[in-house]
């Protein structure tokens, strides 16, 4: 597959999506345990939220008709309404009830005024004019209604979503199983945490990474370890994480060398889909199927394995772990610098995104060499270069996408 005809990254997504379906299977969990899990079933209100009229500031319950349009009014204060413990009797003409935000409005009010409104005398309350009917009034489903669906099946349930349900007096809710996502990395070079290093060799960062990816996905993530580049032993983990995994990601392995394997052994094992994209880092990208399970074969080098899995790999496992809906924010900044750019391929260059002297700005975070992990540690954004453009010079608009939320 020449440069020319290499799957832009939108084709690539595109074609994953049409791959897969959210996985069958579901659990029901107690609400903090939850967390980070995809709603399964849509959410119906049980109750109306607020469930019943009450005041959205400290100040004075009354009735609108009593108030003068300019002027102060005068009214009699007959009594305190607390949030939880509700004002028993019933404003009438020319009376008042000193309310707190969160307490029921009193039978017979039907506005509150804030207190910085008012000035006290004895039994008395003087409220300013130019006050308006209705207002700092909260009424009872305003936020919530009984019977409304307040939350959809492939939400994702994020804390504001833990305390929604919990405003509903929803203990427990239906969730899709977790992904069983195996993974591991190729190379003779390769050698796990703890192992002395010997000459030509180097500590296996790809499967920390991606167990930390997956595991913020809200993946179940089985590492299978470093597999040796022998096609034996490759043909025996695709076989292994074919059998339990509903998807198998792999590092290395998936370019031209003669040791390269991977791709091999998905021709024979299963079907290739693709295997190269038009994007830098991460050209060598394949994807295909093992029976019934999804195969994502990522680049080598720790960079170009990061990156193709936010862009390309991290959509479709959202989607098939259930989940709706989910585009992560980008939008357009002004460059605070140059950056080096050939045409022909999409560049997720690093960046760091902050506030400049009119605004925010984007700077890159150096060398964007795709072996330079660290460069992933300073960033926390992509510089998202489209295929046809070259370079960028110093204050031109770039597009960013903020690792917050996406990562």
């Amino acid at each position: 597959m020449s440069g020319a005809n290499m799957l832009r990254v939108e084709e690539a997504i595109a074609r994953i999506t049409s791959l897969i379906q959210p996985v069958e299977g579901f659990e029901q969990l107690a609400l903090r345990s939850a967390l980070g899990r995809v709603l399964a079933a849509d959410i119906t209100s049980p109750i109306d939220v607020p469930a019943y009229v009450n005041s959205a500031m400290d100040g004075y319950a009354v009735r609108a008709d009593d108030l003068t349009e300019s002027g102060e009014t005068r009214l009699t204060v007959i009594g305190t309404a607390l949030a939880g413990q509700p004002f028993a009797g019933e404003v009438g003409a020319g009376d008042a009830v000193r309310i707190m935000t969160g307490a029921k409005l009193p039978a017979g009010a039907d506005t509150v005024i804030m207190q910085e409104k008012t000035r006290r005398e004895g039994d008395s309350v003087l409220i300013e004019g130019g006050q308006k009917k209705g207002q700092n009034v909260r009424h009872a489903g305003e936020d919530m209604a009984r019977g409304e669906v307040v939350l959809t099946r492939g939400t994702r349930i994020d804390p504001a979503e833990i305390g929604l349900l919990a405003s509903l007096g929803i203990p427990e809710v239906q969730v899709f199983r977790r992904l069983r996502v195996a993974f591991f990395s190729t190379g003779d070079e390769l050698r796990s945490l703890g192992e002395p290093l010997g000459d030509g060799e180097l500590y296996d960062s790809n499967r920390y990474t991606l167990h930390g990816m997956l595991s913020r996905l809200g993946a179940d993530p089985i590492d299978m370890g470093v597999v040796r580049d022998r096609p034996d032993a490759i043909r025996a983990a695709f076989e292994q994480a074919a059998a339990t995994a509903d998807v198998l990601i792999t590092s290395g392995g998936v370019s031209v060398g003669e040791a390269d394997y991977v791709k091999q052994t998905l021709d024979t094992l299963g079907q290739v889909d693709f295997w190269k994209v038009a994007m830098k880092p991460g050209k060598p990208l394949a994807c295909g199927q093992l029976g019934r399970c999804l195969f994502f074969g990522l680049p080598g080098n720790p960079v170009s394995a990061m990156a193709t899995f936010y862009q390309i790999v991290q959509p479709g496992l959202r989607r098939m772990a259930g989940e709706t809906g989910n585009q992560p924010l980008r939008f357009t900044v002004p460059c605070a610098g140059n950056l080096k750019k050939r045409p022909g391929r999409a560049d997720f260059q690093r960046g760091i995104l902050e506030q400049g002297p009119n605004g925010l700005v984007v700077r890159s975070t150096g060398s964007q060499g795709s072996h330079v992990l660290s460069s992933m540690s300073r960033a926390n954004c992509f510089i998202v270069l489209p295929a046809e453009s070259g370079d960028v010079e110093s204050g031109t608009p770039v597009e960013v996408m903020p690792f917050a939320g996406l990562v």
